[in-house]
């Protein structure tokens, strides 16, 4: 559960280019394109997904509350800016804001949108075809919500129940940022799940104008354990249970210098992942290899 900085350019420049948001101009040359979907022009989408060689990325956020001292759309506003931060390094097209996911824990906290299963299963899988029909066959999900970690994985799975043309990446890091020793130093809690030090700190580096530390002792983010009994089970209770105010950890502890480092090592592996996801032939190869095995997988007789 953790996880857009817009430049503004004036209404007679947007106009001149015809592309809002980051271009400038430079003699006759071409405006810089924008990573912002929303921001590209018709035309400047076109060379977008030329540029972005057919890829986007979808930062996934979410609706609920933080404890009391984060924005509801935390995770959707620090999704969207360490995209952002990446995709500046490698040219990738960013996904409007998008915050329809797995959150039903929280429906008891207000603020809190909370889709039905239904719909965020088809809300994504239409996006993804969407963006297919417009040429993008390669889309990343950068996943700034711990509420979906079970349900993108099974989203993934289910892009092999019918034949597509475009292949969907679940960017998977593969560091911990607590191997760093500079990071092990700066952190003081230990208990940082939700909201916490390592969330508040993040917010502190990404968007520091919209986090109130002087309110992050309003509610308890300790774990009450109300089902510790249960120690061979899963039930869907389980957070409600150990953390009915939403909110786990400690927030007032929080630094932004933790949050820079915390931010840089994501920034780090997300812009890794689009290179290796833009030079990828491969999964779109065995894709298409499945597919056509799958539609008859006993061989007619001859």
């Amino acid at each position: 559960m953790k996880k857009s900085v817009f430049l503004g350019i004036g209404a007679a420049l947007i106009l001149s280019l015809g592309t809002a948001g980051a271009g400038t101009v430079s003699g006759n040359t071409e405006p810089k394109l924008s990573v912002h979907y929303e921001e590209l022009t018709a035309p400047g989408f076109v060379r977008a997904v030329e540029k972005s060689g057919g890829t986007c990325i979808i930062p996934l956020g979410i609706m609920e509350k933080h404890g009391a001292h984060l924005p509801l759309g935390t995770d959707l506003i620090a999704a969207r800016e360490v995209v952002r931060r990446a995709a500046e390094r490698d040219y990738v097209i960013i996904f409007p804001p998008y915050y329809f996911g797995q959150i039903f824990e929280a429906r008891h906290q207000p603020g809190t949108l909370a889709y039905s299963e239904r719909l965020i299963f088809d809300i994504l899988s239409e996006t993804c075809a969407e963006l297919s029909r417009n040429g993008i066959k390669k889309i990343i999900l950068y996943n700034g919500h711990g509420g979906n970690n079970s349900f993108l994985p099974y989203f993934c799975q289910t892009q092999l129940a019918a034949a597509k043309d475009f292949v969907v990446y679940l960017f998977t890091p593969t560091a911990n940022a607590e191997d760093d020793p500079e990071v092990r130093k700066l952190l003081k809690t230990g208990l940082d799940f939700h909201a916490g030090e390592r969330e508040t700190s993040e917010m502190l580096e990404l968007a520091p104008e919209l986090v109130h530390l002087d309110q992050a002792g309003a509610d308890s983010g300790a774990d009450l354990q109300r089902l510790a009994a249960l120690t061979r089970a899963y039930t869907g209770i389980w957070w409600y249970a150990r953390f009915p105010n939403h909110y786990a950890g400690d927030g007032s502890v929080a630094s932004a210098e933790l949050g820079r480092r915390l931010v840089a090592k994501t920034v780090d592996e997300l812009a890794a992942l689009i290179k290796e996801v833009k030079a990828d032939k491969a999964a779109a190869e065995l894709q298409k290899r499945f597919f056509d095995s799958a539609a008859k997988p006993v061989p007619a007789k001859k």
